[in-house]
């Protein structure tokens, strides 16, 4: 893969992560069935504020150009969110589409990640 094809892959694998996670974000703030679906897993209400602030942080991180650590926190700290969601809808009596969406994230946050360190 040219130098060219790895960028434009990073770029278009962390924008989809970053725009999801912001999304995510908001309707955890703002969607009432969301709610409903953290109680429906037995999360505590908190948990649901504190993972869209985490989100957001997330995704501003992945976008802004910053090499070291504190990027590489954001990729841990979503993929323990993709791995711990497809766990928890596993867990409870899901459809297979809430199962495999997080599984399907990871892969493009991975995707994300390796072109990353790609470019470098």
């Amino acid at each position: 893969m040219n130098t060219k094809a790895i960028k434009i892959t990073y770029w278009i694998s962390t924008a989809i992560v970053a725009l999801m996670m912001l999304f995510s974000a908001y309707s955890y703030l703002s969607n009432p069935m969301v709610k409903q679906g953290f109680q429906h897993l037995g999360f505590p209400d908190y948990f649901r504020i504190e993972l869209a602030i985490a989100k957001v942080l997330a995704a501003v991180l992945l976008i802004i150009p910053l090499k070291g650590v504190i990027k590489e926190w954001a990729y841990a700290g979503l993929t323990f969110t993709f791995v711990s969601a497809f766990i928890a809808h596993n867990a409870s009596p899901d459809p297979v589409s809430n199962q495999v969406a997080p599984i399907i994230f990871l892969m493009v946050l991975a995707l994300s990640y390796f072109t990353f360190h790609k470019q470098e």
